[in-house]
């Protein structure tokens, strides 16, 4: 294909050379003419392993050149990627600056049947809301049917960036409309990692989940190495151990968002960690602030089932996992706990936990923080759907998803991600707590 890629800094110039060395015509577009000539000359704007073979080769083979004029270069294209800087001030604000500048000069010379494809790193909605109409306004046509747009997220680390295009983790195609989509796939044909072809929001979204988790991982090794130097430990041998497990610590475990955890381990043993840390003198913002965002999260979800103003609340599930009858420091006694403070008719059933089973810890506990749960358990799924005007769904029992089904027009408030949920969202008697 014909390519125009706007911005020629780190994610622009690895694209360009990466693209035309897979046979692509690429014209790289900058407003800096030194960069343009840089390319030009054959040879690369950045400081990146292989990247200045790939411009000398590219170049020599008339696949690559450059330009500071923009209506030059979508005239000579299909496809415009646009890959210019988003920085954020001091707030977090992202300025968003040269995307509408570039959207403006990229509209003003579109030709029907033209692709524009953002990588730049930018939050949801940005596309829609703001980049569409200049786009739209500037050329006089519509995106989806004149022209294609599409969010096309890079995931390219500096120091390893053109291996990461050559093999990425993944591909994530953001599309207007299916022949966009087609388009920016033909792109990486042949490229190895799972395609994603989403809505234009969702694709804007991942770039910012990858990087906070990238943020949030190396936050998490760096406390526990503190608190191990503190206690006298080896930090890495410690991880060597906890990376060895790839069914619960690398792996997709406790990574699709739901409801709160509790338990009787996790909230328990953060406890533990986080007084051992304030007794040693280590400062781990990072994890004491996970118990609060536990709890901040359990409010959201004591705000969702209060907020239709409807006082008979019907809750499916107590345990504080599916298949197990512990209720100790269960998010869902808590949760009932507060409904019944407030005054809420609150009725309860959980097929594996019954009063005259529980025993112990489990017994004691729910003694303290619901002494009269056995006014409040119900027998059967029918008995609590009968009374409820708003359900809660803690669990995904059988019995509980086909009675769900003759729910009417009763507000269900979803914990636990239903099997129809996707075709639920938007429903104004539907509200689900991450989705």
């Amino acid at each position: 294909m014909r390519i125009s890629v706007f911005g020629l800094g780190y994610v622009g110039c690895v694209s360009a050379a990466c693209l035309a060395s897979m046979g692509h015509e690429v014209t790289g577009v900058d407003v800096n003419p030194d960069k343009v000539e840089l390319i030009n000359q054959g040879r690369a704007t950045i400081v990146e392993e292989r990247i200045g073979e790939l411009i000398a080769k590219t170049t020599a083979e008339g696949l690559l050149r450059a330009t500071t004029d923009a209506a030059e270069a979508v005239a000579a294209s299909e496809v415009s990627l646009v890959c210019v800087g988003t920085p954020s001030a001091q707030n977090g604000s992202l300025s968003t600056t040269y995307l509408e500048r570039v959207a403006e000069q990229i509209g003003r010379a579109l030709r029907p049947g033209h692709v524009v494809v953002f990588r730049s790193t930018m939050l949801p909605g940005t596309c829609a809301e703001l980049l569409v109409p200049i786009l739209e306004l500037s050329s006089g046509m519509r995106a989806g049917v004149d022209f294609g747009v599409a969010v096309n997220p890079e995931f390219l680390r500096e120091g390893t960036s053109v291996r990461d295009f050559f093999a990425p983790p993944k591909t994530v195609i953001g599309e207007s409309d299916e022949r966009s989509g087609n388009v920016v796939a033909a792109l990486y044909d042949g490229l190895p990692g799972e395609v994603f072809r989403v809505p234009i929001p969702i694709a804007e979204m991942t770039k910012y989940a990858d990087n906070a988790f990238h943020a949030v991982k190396i936050g998490f090794a760096n406390e526990i190495g503190a608190i191990c130097q503190a206690l006298g430990l080896d930090s890495h041998r410690v991880m060597d151990v906890f990376l060895a497990d790839r069914k619960l610590n690398v792996s997709p475990a406790y990574l699709r968002p739901g409801f709160a955890f509790g338990g009787s381990c996790l909230p328990k043993d953060l406890r533990g960690l986080v007084y051992a840390a304030r007794k040693a003198d280590v400062s781990i913002p990072l994890l004491s602030h996970v118990l609060p965002a536990n709890e901040a999260h359990l409010q959201r979800a004591f705000e969702l089932v209060t907020a239709p103003g409807r006082r008979r609340i019907g809750m499916f599930g107590l345990s504080f996992k599916p298949g197990t009858d512990d209720l100790r420091e269960s998010p869902l006694v808590e949760l009932a706990e507060r409904l019944l403070g407030k005054g809420y008719d609150l009725r309860i059933h959980d097929a594996n936990v019954s009063l005259s089973r529980l025993v112990g810890a489990n017994r004691a506990y729910i003694a303290e923080r619901l002494p009269h749960l056995g006014d409040l358990l119900a027998d059967s799924v029918e008995e609590v759907l009968e009374h409820a005007e708003v359900c809660v769904i803690g669990c995904k029992d059988a019995p509980v998803l086909e009675a769900l089904s003759r729910a009417g027009d009763r507000v269900v408030v979803d914990l636990v991600r239903l099997p129809d949920a996707e075709t639920q969202r938007g429903r104004r008697d539907y509200t689900g707590i991450g989705w």
